[in-house]
Order: structure tokens, then sequence, then C-alpha cells
């Protein structure tokens, strides 16, 4: 089978839910983003290369929805998780196999924020502009909110989940008003899974340890 074969077998609805056809990309989008935030959780390496492979479905799937920022976003998120997936082995330095959770500093948190608002205010221009997409500002804002998320879980940033439970509360509405609902429904569980999340890495820094990074789920 070739590449385009694939595409369009991907493309192709699996099932029906509220109306609207539910594609394959859709349903693999959903098992294997719900998995990686669960390994997230846990701390396991594995989330990195899991978390690519629903890069590369949601990238397609966005395109289709017409929700730009968050297709382009899923490029960056790949460039993220190579730099996650080497951070987290290494420590941020060679000789160490793991990073530990920590908070987020006072500088850290000025940067993002001044970061996030430039960003979301250029994305939102951007779309408004040179797309035709119909939520600019809410397409720009997760996409700045998912980003600093995925900084800090490089960086194993207890604080991380904070921006990544606001970006799935404005998610979930967003992938419904676009009929994505089987992706708003994975949002839903999202964001269940990112308090279990915040939870764990909280028990963590208050142990004042941290896991392996090859640690395997129990």
């Amino acid at each position: 089978m070739n590449p385009a074969d694939l595409l369009r077998l991907l493309q192709q609805p699996l099932f029906t839910l509220l109306g609207t056809p539910v594609a394959w990309v859709e349903v693999l989008g959903f098992g294997s983003g719900a998995l990686c935030v669960w390994l997230v959780a846990r701390q396991h390496l594995a989330n990195w290369p899991v978390g690519i492979a629903n890069n590369l479905l949601f990238l397609l799937l966005f395109t289709q929805a017409g929700l730009y920022a968050d297709a382009g976003l899923q490029i960056v998120f790949i460039a993220l998780a190579a730099f996650g997936w080497w951070t987290w082995t290494h420590g941020g330095g060679p000789g160490s196999d793991r990073l530990p959770v920590r908070r987020t500093t006072r500088t850290e948190w000025l940067a993002l924020l001044a970061a996030g608002a430039v960003g979301t205010a250029a994305l939102t221009l951007l779309l408004a502009r040179a797309t035709d997409s119909t939520v600019p500002f809410w397409d720009a804002l997760t996409t700045v909110l998912s980003l600093a998320a995925t900084y800090g879980q490089c960086r194993k940033l207890v604080e991380s989940w904070w921006l990544w439970i606001a970006a799935d509360v404005v998610y979930i509405p967003l992938y419904a008003h676009k009929g994505l609902y089987l992706t708003s429904l994975l949002y839903a569980g999202f964001l269940t899974l990112c308090l279990a999340g915040l939870r764990n890495w909280r028990r963590d820094l208050a142990s004042g340890g941290a896991r392996p990074a090859l640690e395997a789920a129990a």
C-alpha cells in the first residue's frame, strides 16, 4: 500500500457519531492520544514515540477540519518530542538517566506569559487574515497553551499540568463546535488524566525524588 492509499484509508469513515462520520484517523488519534497522556502521567519514556504517532494523525485530522494552527502545532510537537525524549533520558545533561520533577521558576513564568500573549495575538491575526478559519482566536489560544504546556512537560515542570488543563477546557467545546465529537470526548478524558498527572507529579515533588525515565508502567 502506497502513502496515498494509506491516507485515503485513514480518511474513510468508520462509524457515525451524533450524525457526523468519524474517520479512522480520528479513532486512531483518540487511542494514541489517551495512551500518550497516561504514559506522561506515569513518567514513562514511551510517551514520546506514542506522542509523535499521535501528532502525525492529528496533523491530518486538523488540516481536514480547518483548524490550521492546531495542524501546524503538531509539527512543532514532533520537534519538542525529540527534545523531551533526549531531556528525559539525560536529565538535561550527559551521564544522567533521569530528570527530576520541579516547580516553574518566576523567570520561566514571566517568559511563558510574555511569549503566550504575543503568540496568541500574532497567531490570531495571521489566522484571521491568511486562512478561512472560523475560530482564529480560540485556535490560536489553544495552540499557545499547548506549546507552553509541552515545554513544561519536556522540563518536567509540575505546573505544566495546569496549562494542559486550561487548554483542555477550551479544546472540548472547540472540537465539538467543529464536529469532531470523538476528539472532544478524548479531550474530556485528557482532562481527567491531567488531574491524575498533576497528582502524581506533585507526589514525586513532595517526596523529593523522580522516577527513572525508563520505568515501565505499573
